[in-house]
């Protein structure tokens, strides 16, 4: 990997778990970070700890926000909940006309930022909403399996995640998230039904068999945003719900130096296009620290240029998804790609 020249950019939400993360993976790569946030007392014990210059923005002050953002190339939103926030800051971004990514899960938020892409492309910006371990991982999968197809019969998502501690800021977000969410089945978007389905999933080992429910995330909002998808079903494997919704459940712990928990994840996505099949894997450690070479890996590709348009895109639009795949391998994930039909959970040739 290459070291971006030193460029600075704006982390709204530095001092959460997943800013953290963010700021770490900036460091890495070149990159100088302004973290931005609410909280003045978090933001200077950061800046204490980090070595990072520090500016207090509440999303409420649009004055303290274009302060906060005032030269910087752009801006990684992590502060949630996004029903909340990512108006504001995607307002000040605009307004500074810098390129605004997210990391946001809620779909209505999603679809909120990703309906303001004439205000970006007037802008001459690049914005990028859920560009995290949800939504974007899962629709870089689908837009590499697919292969370049631009349509799709169906397109099946399954996460299992071996257990779930939530960060505060998830909790926040399930809590302020009241809206229904959506799915597609024979060309029409539908609300999940209450209760939701429920189904036996075949994932790769060590997961293997699981009951899984309907659970779609922003991933339902970013995958048909620029593939037309007939079907799109998006399913949890049931044991982290459990450890989500138990409020005793302790935050992320650290298993290592980087910060990173032991939580094993799985993303598999399965697509069909006609006589098209594939199948596009996705396996890794800790949901939260993988979004961060997330994040970066596409603020890097906006700034170098290896972005497809600017305005308002998901992550398989704005980026060749086998190749920014192959950038995070193996390190942040391990990525398979097998052919075969999408009910077919056997291994097959590589598509």
């Amino acid at each position: 990997m290459t070291a971006h020249p030193a460029l600075r950019i704006a982390v709204y939400g530095a001092y959460g778990h997943t800013g953290r993360f963010v700021l770490a993976e900036l460091h890495r790569r070149g990159f100088v970070p302004v973290a931005c946030g609410r909280d003045a007392a978090r933001l200077h014990e950061l800046a204490t700890v980090a070595g990072v210059e520090a500016r207090v923005a509440s999303t409420d002050d649009p004055a303290a926000l274009d302060a906060a953002f005032a030269g910087t190339a752009a801006v990684l939103h992590c502060a949630g909940p996004f029903l909340d926030t990512a108006a504001p800051v995607l307002d000040a971004a605009l307004r500074a006309r810098i390129h605004y990514l997210d990391v946001a899960a809620e779909q209505r938020a999603v679809a909120d930022t990703l309906a303001r892409d004439g205000e970006a492309k007037a802008a001459g910006v690049t914005v990028v909403p859920a560009m995290a371990f949800y939504g974007g991982l899962a629709d870089l999968l689908a837009s590499a399996a697919l292969d370049g197809a631009t349509d799709a019969d169906a397109v099946d998502i399954a996460v299992a995640l071996d257990g779930w501690h939530p960060t505060r800021g998830t909790r926040l977000t399930g809590e302020r998230n009241h809206y229904p969410r959506t799915y597609i089945e024979h060309g029409r978007t539908r609300t999940v039904p209450d209760p939701a389905p429920v189904r036996e999933t075949d994932f790769p080992p060590p997961f293997g068999r699981l009951e899984t429910v309907l659970l779609p995330l922003s991933e339902a909002i970013v995958v048909p945003h620029h593939i037309a998808c007939r079907n799109l079903h998006s399913w949890m494997n049931l044991a982290p719900l459990r450890d989500l919704r138990d409020p005793a459940t302790p935050a992320p712990v650290a298993a290592d130096d980087s910060g990173r928990s032991a939580q094993s994840f799985i993303v598999d996505v399965r697509v069909r296009c006609g006589n098209h099949a594939c199948r596009a894997i996705a396996s890794g450690r800790d949901i939260y620290a993988v979004t961060a070479p997330l994040l970066v890996e596409a603020l890097q590709r906006i700034l170098d240029g290896r972005v497809r348009d600017s305005g308002a895109l998901a992550a398989g639009q704005a980026f060749d998804a086998r190749d920014f795949l192959a950038a995070l391998a193996p390190d942040a994930v391990t990525v398979a790609f097998e052919a075969g039909a999408p009910a077919d959970s056997g291994s097959l040739d590589a598509c």
